[in-house]
């Protein structure tokens, strides 16, 4: 069997009109151009519909063949086999399944490879790095939504030195730095990974006594012990590497960041875990659990529309339930 190809013999860029055929084990081609070669030094480029076919020799000469069936017919003459992922290309089924798969890996790795990773690795970063990654949160939080507090600096003072007086649940608790803020959008408090927590006049106001702002602020704490904000930034950056190497434009994502971090939500299990943390602080220092739960009440109940403290520390009702039943 003959086919007919062109030959480039990687030096110039002239096409010689040649026939390709196979002898004994032996590629020869005549025509403008002879030579000769062992098929097992050839390498032959993947199948692709409506693409002509590549034949590369060892010194980087090849053949451009047009005739992909009768290509097909001498290959499988010479026992040619296509790797089993250049068949399954050819397959609708094939691609069907590897799609699958493909989405399948990519939701159970974001499900649960990415948030035991991003734990390991936020774990294993030193303290230092963690609040050098977030010294300046707080400089564009109070550019954006925060104000300097108009509580008197003696009730600050009054909180600040409570709470420093509580005895962590246990040891390795981090630095911290009690901050108040006036605040546009509302009742909140949260904690950064540089180690600031902080506590808005409104909610220091809603709240009825100190025993349930020591609870909130013992939320806080746990987050920052469990170091729950770095795992989302570990967790956020992984995505966006994915969709970086997807789409190639890494721009936008690296100016969203004090966005980002804005706008994280803790999951489920962080928000268990900060929650277990508060309820162990206030028995290690005999406060009651009914001020931690009514305190969540209180935010919960305060407006129709739910706390901005509450919109990113899901079912709530669920949260008190357990508080309460921790007893």
């Amino acid at each position: 069997m003959q086919i007919p190809a062109l030959y480039f013999d990687g030096k110039t860029s002239r096409a010689h009109r040649v026939t390709l055929s196979v002898e004994d084990g032996m590629a020869v081609i005549t025509g403008d151009a002879e030579r000769s070669c062992a098929i097992a030094e050839l390498r032959v480029s993947e199948r692709a519909r409506n693409i002509s076919r590549k034949v590369t020799f060892p010194d980087d000469a090849y053949l451009e063949i047009h005739d992909t069936r009768a290509f097909d017919a001498l290959l499988a003459a010479t026992g040619h086999q296509d790797s089993i992922v250049v068949r399954a290309q050819q397959s609708w089924r094939g691609a069907l399944l590897a799609f699958a798969a493909t989405v399948l890996v990519l939701a159970l790795g974001y499900s649960y490879g990415l948030p035991l990773a991003a734990e390991a690795i936020a774990k294993a970063l030193p303290e230092k790095v963690e609040r050098s990654i977030s010294s300046g949160m707080l400089e564009f939080l109070d550019k954006r939504i925060l104000a300097p507090s108009q509580l008197p600096l003696a009730r600050q003072t009054e909180i600040a030195t409570h709470f420093k007086q509580l005895l962590p649940p246990r040891e390795g608790a981090p630095d911290y730095q009690l901050v108040f803020r006036k605040s546009n959008i509302g009742p909140n408090a949260f904690a950064l990974p540089s180690g600031q927590i902080i506590m808005t006049d409104e909610l220091v106001k809603l709240l009825d006594n100190d025993e349930q702002i020591m609870g909130v602020l013992a939320h806080e704490l746990g987050h920052l012990h469990e170091r729950h904000l770095m795992r989302r930034i570990v967790q956020s950056s992984a995505i966006g590497a994915v969709v970086t190497v997807i789409f190639g434009d890494v721009s936008a994502i690296i100016a969203n960041i004090p966005t980002l971090m804005l706008d994280m939500k803790y999951s489920r299990d962080a928000e268990r875990e900060a929650d277990d943390y508060a309820i162990a602080m206030m028995k290690t220092n005999g406060l009651s659990l009914s001020q931690l739960a009514r305190g969540f009440e209180k935010m919960q109940t305060q407006e129709q529309e739910p706390s901005p403290y509450l919109s990113s520390h899901p079912s709530t009702t669920e949260r008190i339930a357990h508080i309460r039943d921790a007893r």
